[in-house]
């Protein structure tokens, strides 16, 4: 075919996608929709600079039990981010498409404010598509009340007449591909490989049967876990039980059954953790705090994942993090993480706060009062004098899910994950770099290495540490080092 002939081919489709177009915006305008326009410009306006999504992305993550929900906040937002850039900086620029003539459109549903950007793609439409995918991506259930209405704001457009129903379609493609390549680079929860652990014998209790679950009622969502608990596994017997009285629950407990269950957050399943590996029994995890960091690093995000494992007996063995002298004895343990500099006063501030104002909001203030005035600590590191903001050992390596370290791949290689954040000014700026940079790092202002033993010395008494989101004092020296494998957990064995 010659050149020519395909420029009159490609101009015979252009022409024949414009009338269908044409008339099914036609065609639109002129059909009745029976209570649609109370509904759709109202929509339609709410979607505005994405206005809708975000406070829906805020409900989401406020009122969603579990990080799930949060993650599905976080990607839809993110799926909307690159949305936007993508049809405001290249689509609309390269497509310069007039908008309907409203001549069709019923008065009562016009918009007040007319667009006066070009008219393909639609951003409604991609923004809604983009968020709704992304929270599909992370959250089935989240995403299926999403969709509804996401699928609306993309009908609000062609309704109210500011869009052709291609430019919708163009739009809502547009937003689903953005929110699948922002996953080719930063991987869902559920793409990414199941931690390699070494799996350990533990007895199968499908009903529960032989298992005695300790509720510490103050933490977190631990009471409305333990109503899950009961319904999921009858036979088993559920202990509350305040946090004075937690370590003798504990050690009754593990006298008498066949596995230990503790329903809590991580400090809570710190002290359970401890029992445990003294006791000899395995441990099962039921998220119920406002973190839940080692369960979520099992695969555990809700009750019904443990009692899964607990039925089918799967069962893996796990580093266990300890410090020499412990805060009560001779050594104390950690699952997650032990720090010293700024954090522990991070925390101290977030529990102060958390019973007044909710846990995420107090993390936020003890952030920004720790950093505003806090002051490096001095110490002697590995043989080395030095000031530090920072000081964190991770039991086992930290890798990141999306922007931040977050997630271990192995609980049980061995080795702790040491971070340094250096000493200086703008204490802040160093936090971030150090979290952007994570793991295997150095730079003037912070290192990350791997080790086996952390010797710290030259202290000062009474220096504050935090351990699994539990804080400390210290005399003039610590050691920390790790038990490997030295505790069996329940945990959902994914193919």
């Amino acid at each position: 075919m010659s050149p020519s002939n395909r420029r009159t081919a490609a101009g015979s489709w252009r022409d024949r996608l414009n009338a269908w177009d044409t008339a099914v915006f036609q065609a639109a305008a002129q059909r009745r929709w029976p209570a649609a326009e109370h509904v759709l410009p109202r929509l339609s306006r709410g979607a505005n600079h994405g206005v809708l999504w975000l406070g829906t992305a805020a409900g989401m993550a406020a009122l969603g039990t579990g990080a799930r929900s949060r993650r599905a906040a976080l990607r839809g937002v993110a799926s909307l981010a690159v949305a936007s850039a993508a049809i405001n900086l290249v689509a609309k620029s390269a497509v310069r498409r007039e908008r309907p003539v409203l001549d069709a459109v019923p008065v009562i549903r016009r918009l007040k404010r007319q667009p006066f950007t070009t008219s393909f793609p639609s951003g409604h439409a991609a923004s809604a598509a983009a968020f709704a995918t992304g929270v599909a991506l992370e959250s089935k259930g989240w995403g299926a009340l999403v969709a509804p209405v996401a699928a609306s704001v993309a009908a609000s457009r062609v309704y109210t007449g500011v869009h052709y129903p291609g430019d919708v379609l163009a739009g809502a493609a547009l937003g689903v591909g953005a929110a699948f390549a922002l996953r080719g680079v930063v991987p869902t929860r559920g793409q990414l490989p199941a931690p390699g652990r070494p799996p350990a014998a533990a007895p199968s209790l499908p009903e529960g049967d032989g298992l005695v679950v300790v509720v510490n009622r103050e933490s977190g969502s631990a009471t409305a876990a333990a109503g899950l608990v009961r319904e999921a596994l009858p036979l088993a017997t559920v202990v509350e039980c305040a946090p004075a009285d937690l370590t003798g629950c504990l050690e009754e407990a593990a006298s008498t059954c066949v596995a230990l269950g503790i329903c809590g957050g991580d400090g809570t399943v710190n002290q359970a953790a401890a029992v445990a590996v003294r006791r000899g029994v395995p441990l099962v995890v039921f998220p119920g705090g406002t973190l839940n960091h080692f369960a979520y690093d099992l695969g555990i995000e809700t009750v019904r994942d443990a009692a899964g494992a607990l039925a089918s007996g799967d069962a893996v063995r796990v580093d266990l993090g300890r410090f020499r002298p412990g805060p009560e004895g001779p050594e104390g343990y950690f699952l997650n993480a032990f720090s010293l500099g700024v954090y522990p006063e991070l925390v101290r501030t977030r529990e102060r706060w958390a019973p007044r104002i909710g846990g995420w909001p107090a993390g936020v203030l003890a952030a920004v009062e720790t950093l505003r005035g806090g002051h490096p600590l001095t110490a002697e590191l590995q043989g080395k004098q030095r000031p530090l903001w920072l000081l964190f050992v991770g039991n086992g390596l930290f890798r990141r899910v999306g922007p931040a370290p977050g997630r271990r791949h192995n609980l049980a290689d061995g080795l702790l994950d040491v971070r340094v954040v250096h000493g200086g000014r703008s204490p802040g700026l160093r936090l971030l770099a150090a979290a952007v940079a994570g793991p295997l790092t150095r730079s003037p202002a912070h290192a990350a290495v791997r080790r086996h033993r952390v010797r710290i010395a030259g202290l000062t008494p009474g220096t504050p540490y935090a351990y699994d989101g539990e804080v400390g004092h210290s005399g003039t020296e610590l050691t920390v080092d790790k038990l490997p494998e030295a505790l069996t957990v329940y945990c959902p064995m994914r193919p």
